[in-house]
């Protein structure tokens, strides 16, 4: 199955205006995609219009939200179900600290309809920390039937290696996001007593032109088998 698992949409402020949910979906089908996720940042908000239009244009499709930790770490959080999803995105939103976004500064952050109009605007600073830790983070998303994704894990910024320069033992999660393969091998041999994990390659896109371009096929049924094995 060709997936693309981290894209943004509109309503990250560092997103472009045009990452809409028929702009994004329709080009991960030009890209030959078979299942995506929109995780932006720490907001679920987007979450039903996007399950709405993957679904008319014929797109699988998981719920997902990018959470940054009070480390400043990103964890993408994915769901089956959009009310536990809607449950967890509620939580974060509600340890996220009521700072206003800065337009000017940040960039917009649009609420879209099923016909891509745009037709709210949050108005909370969705880049910022919320005021959990990673461990809290990841267990919240447990209870709740989600599963854990270490973003980025080897980028410069807002990684956990960057962040920590470790990934704990006793972190509960279930999936880590890389780029290429020599980053695989530098997680295996910093942590060689990570065993069997599931490993993903994501656009984390921001622009439309970005969707799919890793071009990742993972095993279907070991994909959808994370949420049983989380439980």
């Amino acid at each position: 199955m060709k997936v693309d698992l981290h894209i943004h949409s509109a309503l990250s402020p560092c997103a472009n205006d045009d990452m809409t949910p028929h702009n994004i979906v329709n080009m991960a089908r030009l890209a030959g995609l078979e299942c995506i996720s929109v995780c932006d940042h720490n907001s679920f908000a987007q979450q039903k219009m996007m399950a709405h239009v993957a679904h008319e244009l014929g797109m699988k499709y998981v719920y997902g939200i990018e959470v940054q930790s009070v480390e400043d770490v990103h964890i993408c959080i994915y769901f089956l179900e959009e009310e536990k999803g809607a449950l967890f995105g509620q939580w974060v939103y509600e340890h996220l600290l009521p700072i206003e976004n800065d337009i000017r500064y940040f960039g917009n952050q649009w609420i879209c309809n099923a016909l891509d109009e745009f037709v709210n605007q949050e108005k909370r600073l969705l880049i910022q920390s919320i005021d959990q830790g990673i461990a809290s983070i990841a267990d919240r998303a447990h209870e709740l039937g989600g599963i854990v994704s270490l973003a980025h894990v080897c980028d410069k910024t807002n990684s956990i290696l960057t962040q920590l320069g470790f990934i704990p033992k006793n972190l509960r999660f279930d999936m880590i996001e890389v780029k290429n393969e020599p980053q695989k091998e530098k997680v295996l041999r910093m942590h060689p007593w990570i065993q069997d994990p599931f490993w993903v390659r994501n656009s984390d896109a921001h622009y439309l032109q970005d969707i799919g371009i890793y071009e990742d096929e993972i095993d279907e049924k070991k994909f959808y088998d994370l949420w049983r094995k989380a439980l």
